[in-house]
């Protein structure tokens, strides 16, 4: 207790009585003062300053008296105690009342918490008092030093014990008041000790304390008749957490590993014996290590939200999924319990969880706390994010793989159960992807590898993240994002050497973009610039859609309609917005997004493409307009995702000065005279749908949109992939 000073009690409280004592003199003199020199006409500036003097002294009294409470309850609660010194005997105390009002609460939390440990049930009402308390470092520091690594685990264990004592007892009251108590204390506990296990918080225990979370972890504990691990008791913390303060990578490197390794060594024995042919029939499925509720037939009665007697009380949960849930709290976190490699083992925590332990994860069909992990995991533009999607990528397109026929004209799954086994990975799969939109570009047009993932293994995954209709939508919204930021790379007409600074080019840009040499650039250097990124954006886009149909066909579902996602972005006219940060450059350009885009639209300039993605669909959630009405009509994906493209060549042409001026012909889109563009958020949607029609003329866009839609529909190379025969022909439109 280094950080702390102390007093001797008798001066302390002599001392406290005569600062009082003071400040009422001091007071009563002001006062007395005040009345002579008012008295005597002469200046009363003297008791004023002396009554100031008198309130900084009560101020000081005041506090005083604060801690002498504050003092008197610690030794009375037997919370600090005496030291004897040469100098005499002293109280040990800290510093602010803050930290001794967090030592007192929190060492008084934390002997509650010991006491409804040992099943005193009044202990629980009174720790429920201090739920509010966890925001106070010095609170956290005290709670978990009183209740130790050992508490911590012995407390949640109690509380199930209880409350299964109270069902079996049929005491559907103290059923009811034990779940609600045990729901808010989990949660206290779990908040401590995100707090008390971060380094970076000042709540911080320690490197010992982890360490003796893992030793209780692994250790048998016992309740009356019934034995458990440790760890079975602290998952039930893990999965009470609301996300605040997030889980530290710290902990995850400490413990979550060790929960990971732990669960393996108790069960691969078993593992390996219901792979065996013989062992599934005597034994049957892989089965985790159950957390302590479900051990008890709890259900969820300890889990925040859940109510007793509410549907849904008999589902179980592992250990590990509630480490999951823990996990998925930050990147961080999540990144370092999969981003390792466990001392004697041949694959990684990621690849372990989704092939050796997989069968674990569906016994119980908990697949919420992994899935939301893997997404958080893999979706950042971090280095370790991009190498846990690529693995993942890979990894689950080894296995789903072999559930395909080969040389047939359309995908066919011949190994139904193989497939199944892996479709709740497709969503986080499918949101890894579209976090790395970029990096299917460059395999698709460059041959360049991501990670291990070659074009083929990326044709597979993406048939199984396909599969789920919440990660296509991610996948095309961003590649809508990327296909919109590729066409703002284009020049504006009339580029030359004069202006490239101006207009944050180069020299040598100009030279680049001048394709026909004249000296600057034109509208045709414009458009052959505009038909390289249409053409190039094209085949992502059609590989994403393809791939989308065959699984849809070979899941026997309906590929020849457009899925509503993909009817809603053409129909809020998701590309007619310019990419973030984007200037506009054209007259006819100018004000016409206006009110579209609101405030801090560029400020999401650089971010990730399916993060501006979900962002962008946000504002058009919320702007509540149906622009383009043929989002009703379109008949399948393909026809959505060429609109789309049409929306977005409109905008760039537009941003680029391509479009012919508006002469003196006044058209239904336009206002003003001379005749100007209405802003967007002022069109109907015939209007706009007029709009895109003068653009195709005005702007040459009909030969980008042939040369778009010939690429798009272009689908040899998914056949391939997907070793499929080749279709005679590809221009079809199914």
């Amino acid at each position: 207790m280094s950080e702390f000073s102390g007093v001797k009690q008798p001066e302390f409280d002599t001392m406290t009585s005569k600062h009082t004592q003071t400040a009422s003199q001091l007071e009563e003199l002001a006062q007395a003062l005040h009345k002579e020199l008012q008295s005597a006409e002469l200046d009363t500036a003297p008791a004023a300053r002396l009554r100031q003097l008198a309130g900084r002294v009560t101020t000081q009294a005041e506090d005083l008296r604060r801690r002498q409470k504050l003092v008197h309850e610690l030794q009375r609660q037997k919370v600090t105690f005496g030291r004897s010194t040469p100098k005499g005997s002293f109280l040990e105390v800290p510093d602010s009342l803050e930290a001794a009002q967090g030592l007192l609460d929190g060492t008084l939390a934390g002997r509650a918490a010991l006491k409804a440990a040992d099943g005193d049930r009044k202990a629980l009402g009174e720790l429920e008092k201090y739920a509010s308390r966890t925001g106070d470092p010095e609170f956290v520091k005290s709670f978990l030093r009183t209740l130790g690594a050992l508490g911590v685990t012995r407390v949640p264990g109690a509380l199930a014990m209880q409350l299964r004592d109270a069902r079996k007892r049929q005491d559907a009251e103290g059923v009811t008041q034990l779940s609600r108590q045990g729901q808010k204390v989990l949660g206290m506990l779990s908040t401590a000790l995100a707090k008390g296990t971060d380094p970076r918080s000042p709540a911080y225990m320690g490197a010992d304390f982890l360490k003796g979370l893992v030793k209780e972890g692994r250790a048998e504990h016992k309740a009356g008749d019934t034995k458990y691990s440790g760890y079975q008791a602290q998952a039930l913390i893990w999965r009470a957490h609301d996300g605040k303060p997030p889980y530290s990578k710290e902990f995850m490197e400490v413990v979550g590993r060790d929960v990971i390794v732990y669960e393996h060594e108790q069960r691969k024995d078993q593992w390996a014996a219901a792979k065996d042919p013989l062992g599934r029939y005597v034994k049957g499925k892989q089965l985790p290590i159950i957390d302590l509720a479900g051990a008890l037939g709890l259900g969820t009665l300890l889990r925040p939200g859940a109510q007793a007697g509410s549907p849904g009380m008999e589902p179980q949960s592992a250990v590990v999924d509630n480490l999951f849930h823990a996990a998925k709290s930050s990147r961080q976190a999540s990144q370092a319990l999969l981003d390792h490699t466990p001392a004697g083992w041949k694959e990684s925590v990621l690849d372990y969880l989704i092939t050796t332990r997989w069968s674990a994860s569906r016994f119980l069909n908990d697949y919420k706390p992994i899935r939301d992990m893997l997404t958080i995991a893999t979706t950042g533009q971090d280095a370790t994010s991009k190498k846990l999607a690529a693995e993942m990528i890979k990894t689950l397109s080894d296995q789903v793989r072999d559930a395909f026929g080969k040389e047939t004209e359309d995908l066919e799954i011949r190994n139904r159960d193989l497939f199944d086994r892996y479709v709740p990975l497709a969503y986080p799969l499918g949101r890894a992807i579209a976090a790395n939109i970029h990096e299917l570009s460059e395999l698709l047009l460059n041959a360049e590898k991501f990670g291990d993932v070659a074009a083929k293994d990326m044709a597979y995954a993406m048939v199984l993240a396909t599969r789920d209709d919440a990660a296509f939508e991610a996948l095309m919204r961003a590649q809508t994002e990327h296909m919109r930021a590729a066409l703002d790379t284009v020049p504006p007409v009339g580029l030359n050497a004069s202006n490239a600074e101006r207009l944050g080019f180069t020299k040598s840009d100009v030279k680049q973009y001048d394709f026909n040499g004249n000296g600057q650039v034109d509208k045709s250097d414009i458009k052959q610039f505009l038909v390289d990124r249409a053409t190039a954006e094209a085949r992502p886009f059609g590989f994403i859609v393809e791939i989308r149909r065959q699984a849809l066909i070979a899941q026997g579902l309906d590929d020849k309609k457009a899925d509503e996602a993909l009817k809603s972005m053409v129909g809020s006219a998701l590309g007619l917005l310019p990419v973030p940060g984007a200037k506009p450059v054209g007259e006819l350009a100018k004000g016409v997004f206006g009110e579209l885009l609101g405030n801090g639209y560029d400020k999401l300039a650089g971010a990730a493409y399916d993060e501006i993605a979900k962002q962008v669909a946000q504002r058009m959630f919320e702007h509540g307009r149906t622009m383009d009405e043929t989002h009703a009509t379109l008949a399948n994906n393909r026809l959505a995702a060429e609109r789309l493209a049409e929306q977005m060549l409109a905008t760039a042409m537009l941003n680029k000065d391509m479009l012919d001026g508006l002469g003196h012909k006044k058209h239904s889109f336009t206002t003003g005279n001379p005749p100007r563009i209405k802003p967007f958020a002022e069109m109907t949607p015939q209007q706009y749908s007029q709009f895109l029609a003068w653009a195709r003329e005005s702007g040459g866009a009909n030969d980008l949109l042939d040369r778009f839609e010939n690429t798009f529909r272009e689908t040899t190379k998914v056949h391939d992939y997907l070793d499929l025969q080749t279709p005679s022909s590809s221009g079809d439109g199914k």
